[in-house]
């Protein structure tokens, strides 16, 4: 899963920062439980489940016309009934994203560096930007211009995902050891926001801390709905953080740094959540 070029609305007042966050609800709804069935939900079994989120009908319908505009969401009947299926580029995206979010383990140093060397013509400058774009959102951080790097994670699908984009002609991927000059614990702060990252995961931690604690507490008491709600909420939050964190190696950062006890925090919530949550949208679809 990923956030399937979803991004919040310019300007960043209070009601499109809403719209933004019930879209990347429904995606993340879809990206659970609707893959299974080619991608696919009726618009009933839509909004009975966000309406398990606090969302009212008219939102989600207003939403759905979003994504479907967006080219995410596809109109189609099964069995008479109405419904939307994610569409096949969605489904691309969703299945790269899968390996990222859901990737518990961090690069080491053994593992090296991706160097993604780059080219484009002038007059293909939008490319650049699009060039540029998708290797920011796959992690990586510039080295210098036409230069970005990001750790050589095994399975990585950066070439993947530039042959799927038509961005392959312009790029240059090679596997790199740091050799020599200078540390690269300290390179690593001029190549990625690793400041704004550690307040993106304080974020993370301070929403959803809490609900790890009651669960915890809860057990078995806690109901199959309050679990689906819980589960989506903190998936929504947690997917964007993989594809701003490149995954540097825990040697580069410290054990104590925030972004690995956020991890562990989601995985905890994660193993707590993903059956129950899974087992009630399952009654939901059946009716």
């Amino acid at each position: 899963m990923t956030a399937v070029a979803e991004t919040n609305e310019a300007g960043g007042d209070a009601a499109a920062a809403r719209s933004a966050r019930l879209r990347h609800l429904i995606v993340t709804v879809y990206g659970l439980y609707a893959r299974r069935d080619g991608g696919w939900l009726s618009v009933a079994t839509l909004i009975r489940l966000l309406a398990d989120l606090g969302v009212d009908e008219p939102a989600v319908r207003s939403a759905i016309s979003r994504l479907k505009r967006r080219g995410i969401l596809e109109a189609r009947r099964h069995e008479g009934a109405a419904g939307y299926q994610l569409s096949a580029e969605a489904l691309a995206i969703l299945r790269e994203g899968d390996a990222r979010i859901f990737r518990r383990g961090r690069a080491t140093l053994a593992d090296g560096w991706l160097l993604a060397v780059f080219s484009v013509p002038e007059t293909e400058r939008h490319r650049r930007h699009v060039l540029r774009s998708e290797l920011a959102r796959l992690g990586f951080g510039m080295v210098a211009p036409g230069v970005w790097i990001v750790p050589a994670h095994p399975g990585d699908a950066t070439a993947e995902t530039l042959r799927r984009l038509g961005l392959d002609s312009y790029a240059d991927l090679f596997h790199a050891d740091h050799l020599a000059f200078g540390d690269p614990a300290g390179k690593i702060r001029r190549w990625w926001d690793l400041d704004e990252l550690d307040r993106r995961y304080e974020s993370f931690l301070r929403a959803h801390e809490p609900v790890l604690r009651r669960w915890a507490q809860a057990g078995p008491a806690g109901t199959q709905v309050e679990a689906f709600a819980d589960y989506v909420r903190v998936l929504t939050d947690w997917r964007r953080l993989p594809y701003l964190d490149p995954g540097l190696p825990a040697e580069l950062l410290g054990e104590d740094w925030i972004g690995i006890r956020a991890a562990e925090e989601f995985f905890a919530v994660r193993s707590l959540l993903e059956e129950p949550a899974r087992a009630y949208v399952q009654q939901v679809i059946s009716g």
